[in-house]
Parts: structure tokens; sequence; C-alpha cells
């Protein structure tokens, strides 16, 4: 359409703003509380993650000084208040170890547990899951640590590592047949403790 004169014109335009002008600036202020509410969000996380590695390094600190109970305090504070970051997971980690050091096996393998739920990342899960069936295995939870083999054992990533802790039940269990088999794979998946495993496969007696 068009118009003969700019005033034409200006009563057009006036008339497509009213029948419009609402929805235009309703559209706008929707997408700019996106945006605002967007950016309160990765404030909210930052500052979160912020706050989570503050406690994550002070765990750690606890750690090294061998401040058992300090350490269990952080992360179950990781746990409470940060469980969506990865700290939460880490912190368990790092608390299962200073707790079977300690000597609080049972705990030990709680943390391990709380690792495993909270992970963010299958990584992380998976690190944790052969850290419980080795203290499982060690605490002659054999049953369990075959479950948790069974249950976790499911990267190719993590193969190599899951069938060394497989060949260390079976040696337990006394199959030999089967230790063998597992060590072996775990060697040539090749696993990071390669050298070990060589040793005990070694060390096993002859078969049949």
């Amino acid at each position: 359409m068009s118009y003969e004169t700019d005033d034409e014109k200006v009563e057009a335009i006036k008339t497509w703003w009213k029948q419009n002008g609402l929805s235009i600036l309703a559209g706008a202020l929707v997408g700019l509380g996106g945006i605002w509410g967007w950016r309160l969000w990765l404030n909210y996380q930052d500052s979160t993650a912020m706050h989570a590695s503050t406690v994550f390094e002070q765990l750690m600190l606890d750690a090294g000084d061998h401040k058992t109970d300090a350490v269990t305090q952080q992360a179950a504070t990781l746990h409470d208040d940060f469980a969506a970051t990865p700290y939460a997971a880490l912190g368990a980690l790092v608390a299962a170890k200073a707790l079977h050091e300690a000597g609080q096996h049972d705990a030990a393998l709680t943390a391990l547990q709380q690792a495993i739920d909270t992970a963010p990342d299958p990584a992380i899960a998976h690190v944790a899951a052969l850290r419980l069936a080795r203290l499982q295995l060690a605490a002659q939870q054999l049953d369990a640590a075959a479950k948790t083999l069974a249950q976790y054992d499911v990267s190719p990533a993590f193969a190599a590592e899951f069938a060394a802790v497989r060949g260390d039940l079976a040696t337990v269990r006394g199959d030999l047949d089967a230790a063998r088999a597992a060590y072996q794979r775990a060697i040539e998946l090749g696993s990071s403790l390669s050298s070990l495993i060589r040793l005990k496969l070694d060390n096993l007696p002859a078969a049949g």
C-alpha cells in the first residue's frame, strides 16, 4: 500500500501500533526476562561452583593432614549443598580414601557408593565403582564385589581395570582358570597396571 502524504503515513503507523504494539512489548519483555533469567542462572552456577570448589580445596587440605573428621564433614557439605556439581562425587572419593586409611571401612564403602550415586560424569562413577569393588573384595564381601563389577562394568574405557579386579575376585574364590582369563584380558586391553597384573598372573599355580 502506498500513501499520498506524510500525514497518511503517520496515521497508518499509529493504527498499526495500536493493533500490534502491546504484543511486541510483551514479547520484548519476555525475551528480556529470559535473557535476564538466564544470566541470573549462569551467575548462580558460577557462584555455586566457586563455593563448592572452596569446600573441596579445604577437604583436600584436611585429607593431606589426615583430619578424617574434618574430611567427612566437608564431604557431607558437598553432598548436601552442592550435589549438582562434580565436587560432591569427588569429595566422596577423597573421603572414602581417608576413611579407609583411618580404618573406618564401612564408612569408606558408604562414601564410595555415595560417589557413584552423585557422580555427574560416568567416568567418576566408574572410578568409584572400581574402588568400591576393591574394598569389598578386601573386606571379603565377595558377592557384593561381584555385584558391583557386574553392575558397573559397562564402559570399554574401563574394561581393562574391571577385568583386573575380576581376576582378583576369581583368585580369592579359587577359580584359577577364570583368574587367568581375567588377568590376560586386562593385559590385552591395556590396563594401567599391566606389570602388576602380569606378576599376579605369573604367580598363579600352573594350569591343570
